[in-house]
């Protein structure tokens, strides 16, 4: 396949299991009771253990259980959240979920609160009848998450089209953003990349999830293969995971209704959210680090000579060699030592 039919992306719940090891912040409803802090039928008792040993990627079961419910005008956004003090928001990349933070998020829950969202269109998020999907929607949505829990800044993390709504909402919202720090996204001179084109057609058409995230479901070694998200998003043949396929391309098939909210989040990509933000981003003090995958095969090296020179308070660009568009999931280790490093700066 052509790279630029790259972003054919595409839950099911694996059965939860009380693991030892670190535990989540403290769940919300009383046990037995389903809130905004627990899925249905999960006791307090239990999710509060469904955490990875210290240190380790959450995997599928402890993900489902752990997942919450926020509800808002937007909908009701599912998101994790562990750890605790200052806030950091973690923005996931497009058609992945929260569940793309899994390894970070065990990394840096001793120094961040972290909560990690799933987008509007996305994951296991429930949105509202109407509800629009472009990126200032989404923007305006997790500026009211951060309102309904309670939090007034935040450290942000973001990749792919995640990285979009991290320089909106910094842009929007400069009170709210300590610091930044972006992997491989939409630059404005890029936005979306021309990789993206072939997807939103055929997203316009309400062909993609049939065409390719379905098959990929189907084949999970065609997924990972180079004619897959695999092969056009990660260096790791290994990756996706079986897991990380479900969790990321279940849920956006699981109805007609989910695919066409997928459908709606793709082709309101089509136009350039990031006109005009140059300005805006040079004047902005907030410090930001870059880290870009060298290999990736979706955003230029372009995007990269872009960002070198387009934050006044910009904390340098590293390259990684060989990673590619996902890479954050393959090198969380990575990803939290350079986030560690930022927010002493901040």
């Amino acid at each position: 396949m052509d790279r630029r039919h790259f972003l054919t992306l595409a839950g099911s719940a694996v059965a939860a299991t009380a693991l030892g090891g670190t535990a989540l912040s403290a769940l919300a409803a009383p046990a037995g009771k389903a809130g905004p802090g627990r899925p249905h039928g999960v006791p307090a008792a239990v999710a509060g253990v469904l955490a990875a040993a210290p240190g380790q990627p959450l995997d599928a079961a402890a993900f489902h259980a752990a997942r919450r419910f926020q509800p808002t005008r937007f909908g009701r956004i599912a998101y994790l959240e562990q750890g605790s003090g200052p806030a950091a928001l973690f923005l996931h990349g497009f058609p992945l979920n929260s569940f793309q933070w899994r390894g970070a998020l065990p990394l840096l829950a001793p120094y961040r609160r972290c909560v990690a969202p799933d987008f509007l269109g996305l994951g296991y998020t429930e949105v509202a009848p109407g509800q629009g999907m472009a990126p200032q929607d989404q923007v305006a949505m997790l500026a009211e998450l951060l309102d309904r829990l309670q939090i007034d800044s935040v450290d942000l993390i973001a990749n792919d089209s995640g990285g979009a709504a991290a320089q909106l909402f910094m842009v929007r919202y400069p009170q709210r953003v300590r610091s930044l720090l972006l992997t491989n996204c939409d630059s404005e001179p890029e936005c979306p990349p021309a990789a993206l084109a072939p997807v939103i057609e055929l997203a316009k058409a309400g062909t993609f999830a049939d065409q390719w995230f379905q098959p990929w479901l189907a084949d999970k070694a065609l997924a990972r293969s180079a004619q897959g998200i695999g092969g056009m998003c990660y260096a790791d043949p290994a990756h996706p995971s079986d897991e990380a396929l479900e969790c990321y391309l279940g849920p956006l098939v699981s109805s007609p209704q989910r695919k066409a909210q997928m459908h709606a989040y793709a082709v309101a990509l089509e136009r350039n959210s990031l006109q005009g933000i140059s300005a805006a981003l040079k004047a902005s003090p907030v410090p930001v680090r870059v880290l870009w995958g060298e290999a990736d095969d979706i955003f230029t090296a372009a995007s990269a000579r872009y960002f070198e020179q387009a934050f006044g308070n910009g904390r340098g660009l590293r390259r990684l060699p060989g990673s590619k568009l996902f890479w954050p999931e393959e090198k969380p280790a990575l990803l939290a030592a350079e986030a560690r490093a930022l927010w002493k700066l901040a």
